[in-house]
C-alpha cells in the first residue's frame, strides 16, 4: 500500500526487476522479434536489457496477439 501511494507520487524507481528474459518466437504474435527484457516487480514495466553491457534499457512494450486471435482460457474439472 505504501510502496504504490509513492509510486503514484514519484513515480517507480524500477530498481526491482526480473532476471534477464529472453522469449521463445511464437507464430501469432506480431512483437515477435522483441529481445532480452526484464520486467519491474513494482509496477510491472518491461524494459529492454543489453547482456553484453549487462544495463536495462528503454522501456518497451508487451507482446500482444494480432487483432482477430481471441484468447482461450483452459478450465479443468
Amino acid at each position: 500500500m505504501m510502496v504504490t501511494l509513492l509510486n503514484s507520487l514519484f513515480g517507480c524507481s524500477h530498481r526491482r526487476t526480473t532476471f534477464p528474459l529472453t522469449p521463445a518466437r511464437r507464430a501469432g504474435f506480431t512483437n515477435s522479434s522483441k529481445g532480452t527484457y526484464v520486467v519491474c516487480l513494482d509496477c510491472g514495466k518491461e524494459f529492454a536489457y543489453n547482456w553484453t553491457d549487462m544495463k536495462v534499457g528503454e522501456a518497451v512494450r508487451p507482446m500482444v496477439p494480432p487483432s482477430g486471435v481471441e484468447s482461450v482460457v483452459v478450465v479443468h474439472r
